[in-house]
């Protein structure tokens, strides 16, 4: 029987892609990441995605959030807490550990659990550890969900400076001088390890930076210009990371770089140069965050000198084996040399973070380099690749 006169069923539209936007955490940057993450809700094309905001807190509870930007922002100097904007004070969200089943589910004690519909890509805003460092990675490749940056691998690698330095050298990139000083190393001799770190000094002078050796946004870090204040800065990086890391000053300017993942591989931005803050004593996390110190943008470089670094960010990028962004810092020195500092896999994200005022001279804006790291994320599978 021909069916050319019956009536015709109407062509359901289209969904929108669901993007699920990951933000807080249990790192000591869980406020840079909401902040992080507003500034993304608040840019990304609501006719072209579905947006589910997913906060999580500090015990590392998933919650369902408001989207409310406005609250995600610094205010008196202070950053918010993903606690603040959480639906509810017992409920959570679980995403299932099935590649066949991508339905985010939330459930509260004493009711039935409500499936949310189903996630086509993660939006991961987290920063430092539990996030940013190949762990949620880990979880959304179990899951089957596409997602934005770097996989497990490369997303480690990011995280702690050590392994980082030492791919970064494998590959032939410029490292400065550093010593790591490990958690079992200070717990079974911590004179011997504070001699190593005298030691260090005395080779290559001071100011050293103590650092966290997996935290990021310059959390935990403290310029020491001698012997007095060396404790209390170690005191500090145990705080943020058992493992800490030991830099000795690399005088030059500092230059940043985008990587940015496309059809045909990654590109590099135009460089910034973040030049000396006036009211800190480096580049730290107030002076990034809370007081907000103009990057410049382009740098003030050479023709050949920007072609330089901008080879050398995406080398950095193909060393690591990174995926969709980073954000490469290096100092040129006095003698005309670039040195890789390090590199960030999810860095700030926020208009005025450098990231993405590099691409904005690049000729990207702000809502362009998201939906750009979205479909690429949505374009690439999860597994080995």
């Amino acid at each position: 029987m021909s069916t050319e006169n019956l009536p015709q069923s109407p062509e359901q539209p289209a969904r929108k892609p669901r993007v699920a936007v990951v933000f807080g955490g249990r790192s000591s940057e869980h406020g840079i990441s909401m902040v992080t993450a507003g500034a993304v809700l608040s840019a990304i094309d609501r006719t072209r995605y579905e947006v589910l905001p997913i906060g999580i807190t500090r015990e590392g509870r998933w919650v369902l959030t408001a989207d409310d930007p406005d609250r995600m922002a610094i205010t008196e100097r202070r950053t918010p807490e993903v606690a603040d904007l959480a639906e509810s004070a017992e409920g959570g969200v679980v995403l299932p550990v099935d590649p066949a089943n991508r339905e985010v589910v939330y459930s509260e004690p004493g009711s039935v659990p409500k499936a949310l519909g189903e996630v086509d890509v993660v939006f991961p805003m987290l920063h430092g550890p539990y996030g940013e460092d190949g762990t949620l990675q880990g979880l959304l490749e179990l899951s089957g969900v596409p997602y934005v940056g770097s996989g497990v691998l490369a997303s480690a690698v990011g995280q702690d400076k050590e392994y980082m330095k030492r791919v970064f050298a494998s590959f032939g990139l410029a490292v400065g001088p550093y010593l790591v000083i490990r958690p079992r190393e200070w717990q079974r001799n911590e004179s011997a390890a504070r001699k190593r770190i005298v030691d260090f000094a005395g080779e290559h002078g001071w100011p050293l930076f103590v650092k966290p050796a997996r935290a990021g946004s310059s959390i935990g870090i403290t310029k020491v210009d001698g012997l007095s204040g060396l404790d209390e800065a170690i005191a500090e990086a145990q705080s943020h990371d058992p493992k800490i890391l030991i830099e000795a000053a690399v005088r030059g300017r500092e230059i940043e770089v985008g990587v940015l993942e496309f059809e045909d591989g990654p590109r590099a931005s135009v460089p910034a140069e973040i030049p000396p803050p006036s009211e800190h004593a480096y580049y730290d996390f107030e002076a990034k965050y809370i007081d907000s110190t103009p990057g410049i943008v382009p740098a003030p470089l050479t023709p050949e000198e920007t072609a330089e670094v901008q080879k050398l960010a995406v080398d950095a990028f193909e060393a690591a084996s990174c995926e969709g962004l980073v954000r490469a810092d290096f100092f040129l020195t006095e003698t005309g040399d670039f040195v890789i500092n390090e590199i960030n896999t999810m860095p700030g994200f926020t208009p005025i973070s450098m990231y993405p005022q590099m691409w904005q001279a690049t000729g990207i804006a702000y809502p362009e380099l998201i939906d750009r790291l979205i479909q690429a994320a949505l374009n690439r599978s999860t597994g080995l690749r």
